[in-house]
């Protein structure tokens, strides 16, 4: 045995340990901050994501909202019998006398318009528009009140470019259809209520396919709003939260973000999370997007404060660890040369006890033999003695007889103390009982992972059924742990070993019973050593024992089964271990 050399410096120690400790210590580190780094970005675009779908929810609620309050000024209009006379009538000073003071109290709470239309859709009165009537009102709400004789609201481009939300509600009397009462009212406020409520500015823009620019352009001086026309050169801005949209957001972003995509962009210093959603008329029609913008910088900022001081905390703490564990060392190298000669005082004394070990087995061994050679040699002097006995007394048929029953007796003698010595070296307690398999090899796998170093992948084909059959779960376990330990050393990369639990006929007697298989993906067994995988000792690699397969094959036996190897038409082999199926086992199977 070769000893550690006593002259080796103790700084050489130090040196060892403190280099590569401080590059684990900065890979750490490094990992850490990187790590915080990727979840800050994580939980931004989370929080985008989740102020978008809030931003939707939001809209979508304040829609609804706002279609219910006008629905109910609608309905409290056709009450009006007053007002129901001059619809029927079709007069419209009396509807404008009648409705025009409810509307201009309304119009300063949002309310921008409202239109009364016959059956045949054609306009009576624009109380917003009082110069414009007699034409056919064919938007998608109004031809679907018309269809479904229910209130419909939905949003709707009007032909000044106006994006308005629309309630059209058919107004009866009694059986008599008077026509449709509309209300609606511009989504600008709605905008800004979200703003207010999720701290998120918005842009809505509308394809500029569904506009006409002269139109548009007048409708904003009418209703005296902000727009943008040259910005986009598919979309037209019509309403916004903020005066300073970022110069960032172009054509090629806002194509980027009607994929799906959440982008951040930078403007003058200031950073952006940029999302969008869709607009859809109320014709189930997309007529531009609603982009969702959050302000980051300050966010960005505390994060980065936030990684300075986790970084310098961090090398306060590496150095104070590696400090310590300088002074261990320090500490340690003092005493090592004692050490080192305690541990050369240990080997030799560790090393004469093997020896002493190693004479007690040999001479133990030397005894078993010499008992066994004994208790042999004594029967077998006399068969050879009455062999020759029976030889010279072979004219005399009784004496023939009797000597050769001696014989047999003596080889009975033999044959017992070998069976004894077979039975002693046998193990020591074999205790078959019902057991579940898929517990037994959930538990072998376990075990599998924490002997395996490669950790290679392992996967299991069981029956949807419990499968319970009569067999010693520590001998089972023991066979199955073999194969899949055998399994690991042929796979040469990081094939999956296979476990598989099957159905299967004796090939022998075809008695029903199970199969359970074990497969690698190595290279295979050879031609030249299949027929000797299952001798005791034979092994194909260096620092095996040949015991294995033997133990393999000697559990099957103690079961009444069998074992067979085979080579797999796409590489790889498979171990199969055959279980027999009695009928306490097909009792216990179900």
């Amino acid at each position: 045995m070769k000893l550690a050399s006593p002259s080796r410096k103790p700084r050489r120690v130090k040196a060892a340990f403190i280099g590569p400790f401080a590059i684990v210590l900065t890979f750490i580190m490094g990992v850490f901050l990187v790590t915080l780094y990727l979840i800050e970005v994580r939980i931004l675009e989370g929080d985008l994501a989740e102020r978008a779908e809030a931003v939707a929810n939001l809209f979508a609620q304040k829609i609804e909202r706002d279609s219910s309050m006008m629905h109910a000024v609608l309905y409290a209009m056709m009450t009006n019998s007053e007002l129901a006379n001059a619809f029927v009538r079709r007069d419209r000073q009396a509807l404008e006398r009648e409705a025009g003071p409810l509307f201009k109290m309304l119009r300063t709470d949002r309310l921008t318009h409202l239109y009364f239309t016959g059956p045949d859709l054609v306009n009576v009165l624009r109380l917003h528009q009082l110069d414009e009537f007699g034409d056919v009102i064919n938007r998608a709400t109004m031809l679907k009140a018309q269809a479904s004789e229910e209130p419909v609201h939905g949003l709707e481009l009007g032909p000044l470019g106006t994006l308005t939300l629309r309630l059209v509600t058919p107004w009866r009397r009694n059986k008599d259809m008077l026509g449709y009462l509309e209300a609606g009212e511009e989504i600008e406020h709605l905008v800004e209520e979200v703003h207010d409520s999720l701290s998120v500015d918005l842009l809505v823009l509308v394809d500029k396919r569904y506009l006409q620019r002269q139109q548009w352009q007048r409708g904003l001086a009418l209703m005296n709003r902000q727009g943008e026309w040259e910005r986009f050169s598919s979309f037209a801005m019509v309403a916004q939260t903020t005066n300073q949209v970022p110069a960032a957001l172009s054509d090629k972003l806002v194509d980027d973000l009607r994929t799906g995509l959440t982008l951040e962009i930078k403007d003058n210093g200031r950073s952006f999370h940029v999302a969008m959603l869709p607009l859809n008329d109320a014709g189930g029609h997309i007529i531009g997007d609603l982009v969702v913008m959050r302000d980051i910088t300050d966010l960005q900022a505390t994060f980065r404060w936030s990684i300075a001081a986790v970084s310098l905390l961090c090398l306060l703490g590496g150095g104070g660890v590696l400090g310590l564990f300088y002074f261990y060392l320090e500490r340690i190298e003092r005493d090592y040369q004692r050490q080192h000669d305690l541990e050369h005082q240990l080997l030799r004394l560790s090393t004469e006890h093997h020896r002493i070990l190693q004479l007690e087995k040999l001479s133990a061994l030397g005894t078993m033999v010499g008992g066994i050679a004994h208790q042999l040699n004594n029967p077998l002097v006399g068969v050879v003695n009455m062999a020759q006995l029976a030889e010279r007394e072979a004219e005399d048929p009784v004496r023939t007889r009797e000597l050769l029953a001696e014989i047999r007796s003596a080889g009975e003698d033999c044959r017992t103390f070998v069976r004894r010595m077979l039975e002693f070296s046998k193990v020591s307690c074999f205790d078959s009982k019902p057991t579940t398999m898929a517990p037994l090899i959930d538990d072998t796998v376990l075990l599998f992972r924490q002997a395996d170093n490669r950790h290679l992948p392992v996967e299991t084909r069981l029956p949807a059924e419990q499968v319970v059959i009569a067999v010693d779960p520590v001998l089972i376990r023991h066979a199955l742990f073999n194969l899949m330990i055998n399994a690991a050393q042929a796979t040469a990369g990081d094939g999956a070993i296979i476990i598989g639990l099957d159905r299967a006929l004796s090939s022998e007697s075809g008695a029903p019973g199970w199969l359970l298989s074990v497969t690698d993906h190595g290279n295979g067994i050879a031609p030249d050593v299949m027929d000797k995988i299952f001798v005791p000792f034979f092994t194909t690699r260096s620092d095996g024992t040949g015991l294995g397969l033997p133990v393999v094959q000697y559990v099957a036996l103690l079961h009444d089964g069998y074992v067979t190897a085979a080579n797999q038409p796409e590489g790889g082999a498979i171990f199969a271990l055959w279980l027999p199926e009695n009928e306490s086992n097909a009792h216990h199977t179900t």
